[in-house]
């Protein structure tokens, strides 16, 4: 009810009666004015008037389980939200939710992560009240050998949806990572169990700097944030409901393929790499050449010195001029 509550309040240009929240979830006053007194406790400014009943004035970047579900347009990303205050790793979360059955389409949020997860074992920074860590249970019918192609899906997904949100654009460096003005604002993660060759689930989790300020300085010369970016503090809600919505179109498109031959084209277009430079830290040795995009199956086209097309699957790839290659 209370999320319910939430989205009536915010789609309604004036009073909401509390006549009609009672009839609506079939509960008394009393019990419409405590979750009224709930929200206002968290920081939603809402003015009561006699005759008149609740409207929605304000709302500080409130981040709890109903507004995250209050947010949320599609039917699957974010079907069931679980949020938590502080957790190690939403990705950690959502695996062992995942173990215990938790449906396709799961959203984990947190406020804080005190052990959140990068790509090859690396931390990520995420203190409280500055960026979305969140991670999602997706249970495809594919094949694990596929299961890479997802993120580069939800890159998309979270791109466009920062974009509808805020106006601004961020591109994508291969595979995983979202990129401002030569530094990275978000990472995603995904991490998936098998069984032969079954895929039980997969967990993609995606970490977006939006309102810090500053960084520790270790990272400070390669991190950046939605506020470094547009000079303006951005309510984290409605970005994880953008997101959400668009990270399951594109979930749809990969699905409906079974590969990215119907979102390379528009992957292309926001790919940092695309033209560039690039060198690629390879194990059998580094090489360098320039990208001509990805395949149908994700994979980057890197085209070398001699003409020859190579394809990289995974691994690191440094672009000159993001995050400080020169």
């Amino acid at each position: 009810m209370k999320a319910e509550i939430i989205k009536m309040l915010k789609e309604r240009d004036g009073y909401v009666s509390g006549q009609e929240l009672c009839d609506g979830f079939g509960v008394s006053r009393t019990a419409v004015w405590k979750v009224i007194k709930q929200l206002q406790s968290e920081g939603y400014e809402i003015e009561a008037v006699r005759n008149k009943g609740y409207r929605l004035v304000e709302m500080t970047d409130v981040l709890t389980e109903a507004e995250i579900a209050s947010c949320i347009k599609g039917s699957l990303i974010g079907s069931r939200v679980v949020y938590y205050d502080e957790t190690d790793s939403t990705n950690t979360r959502a695996k062992a939710l995942a173990e215990e059955g938790a449906p396709e389409g799961t959203l984990v949020v947190a406020e804080q992560q005190h052990a959140g997860k990068g790509r090859r074992g690396r931390g990520w920074s995420s203190p409280p009240g500055t960026g979305i860590w969140m991670s999602m249970v997706l249970r495809p019918d594919i094949l694990p050998s596929h299961a890479s192609m997802l993120t580069l899906a939800a890159a998309l997904g979270v791109s466009q949806g920062i974009y509808r949100v805020t106006g601004i654009m961020p591109s994508i460096k291969w595979p995983n990572d979202l990129v401002l003005s030569g530094k990275k604002i978000c990472g995603i993660l995904t991490e998936m169990t098998t069984e032969l060759d079954t895929i039980q689930y997969v967990v993609v989790g995606m970490g977006t700097n939006v309102n810090m300020e500053e960084f520790p300085e270790e990272i400070a010369k390669t991190a950046w944030s939605l506020y470094l970016e547009s000079g303006r503090k951005w309510k984290r809600g409605p970005l994880i409901g953008a997101m959400a919505q668009e990270l399951e179109e594109y979930y749809r498109k990969f699905l409906e393929a079974r590969d990215l031959s119907l979102l390379k084209e528009e992957y292309e277009k926001r790919l940092a790499n695309m033209n560039r430079p690039v060198t690629v830290l390879a194990p059998g040795g580094n090489y360098e050449g320039i990208c001509r995009g990805i395949d149908s199956q994700g994979q980057l086209l890197v085209e070398r010195e001699d003409q020859t097309l190579c394809r990289v699957l995974s691994g690191e790839v440094s672009v000159r001029g993001i995050y400080g290659y020169v």
